[in-house]
């Protein structure tokens, strides 16, 4: 893209890699519209913005809301993150149907309606940038995390698809996947199965707790996240942290050897 001061909404601005990478593009000068949930995290947001003295557009958009996506629709943008998503983890043989399809109706169906309302907007004007936050989860099996590493997947086959039919109308589109990072997000993903796993006649053992001890600096993702937004000509997949890549790559390279005993 070219090198000048870009227009960018992010979704899922509230806290996280979204609340990151908003404040971090309005501290390089970018016109940034940073879209929240819900109304509390509008206001906290814009707190912090004036606190930090960067300035930028904060607005509520509940990706569900049909009335939040129509007044989003109306901003004219150069840059989509689309961003905003949920995990529920929970063994795939015993997950509700109800979170399961929470699930896609956020990370699947309405990031599609989002990047559908603004590829129109692109397609018109020639150019622009869709920006997908898939996740390393998209790329490889995730046991106990099957409903949000399925949604992923999903995001990763409809990239691929729109990266190939945007590309002759000067839209780019490309993905990040982030592995492992402290954020909360992980955290609350886990616990979240507790909030059902005792309505139900379990049939299996509850998922083993995974040690979070071990999660990245989000920071890392964050720029890397600004990166991929602002380079002129990123690379279509950015996975971090390094090992997370690493483990990616030998993992698609092992799954054609292996067997259904394994």
């Amino acid at each position: 893209m070219d090198k000048k001061t870009l227009r960018v909404l992010v979704t899922g601005a509230g806290s996280g890699f979204g609340r990151g990478v908003a404040l971090g593009l309005a501290a390089q000068g970018h016109k940034v519209y940073a879209a929240c949930e819900i109304w509390p995290q509008v206001t906290d947001l814009r707190q912090c913005a004036e606190k930090e003295g960067v300035e930028m557009t904060v607005l509520k958009l509940d990706v569900l809301n049909e009335i939040d996506r129509c007044h989003a629709f109306e901003l004219d943008i150069d840059v989509l993150l689309n961003n905003a998503g949920i995990m529920e983890s929970g063994p795939v043989a015993e997950l509700p149907m109800s979170v399961v399809r929470s699930v896609f109706e956020t990370n699947v169906f309405a990031a599609l309606v989002i990047a559908q309302g603004f590829a129109r907007q692109m397609i018109k004007r020639g150019s622009g940038r869709i920006v997908w936050v898939s996740s390393v989860a998209g790329l490889v099996k995730v046991p106990w995390d099957g409903a949000y590493s399925a949604s992923k997947h999903a995001v990763e086959g409809f990239c691929a698809a729109m990266r190939k039919e945007l590309k002759p109308y000067g839209v780019e589109v490309c993905t990040v996947n982030p592995g492992a990072f402290c954020t909360g997000f992980n955290d609350t993903g886990m616990e979240a199965q507790d909030q059902w796993w005792d309505q139900g006649d379990r049939v299996m053992d509850h998922w083993p707790k995974r040690d979070l001890d071990d999660q990245s600096d989000p920071q890392e993702m964050i720029e890397a996240m600004i990166g991929v937004i602002t380079a002129d000509n990123p690379h279509y997949r950015t996975v971090r942290p390094e090992d997370a890549e690493k483990m990616v790559r030998q993992e698609q390279q092992d799954v054609w050897q292996r067997k259904v005993g394994d």
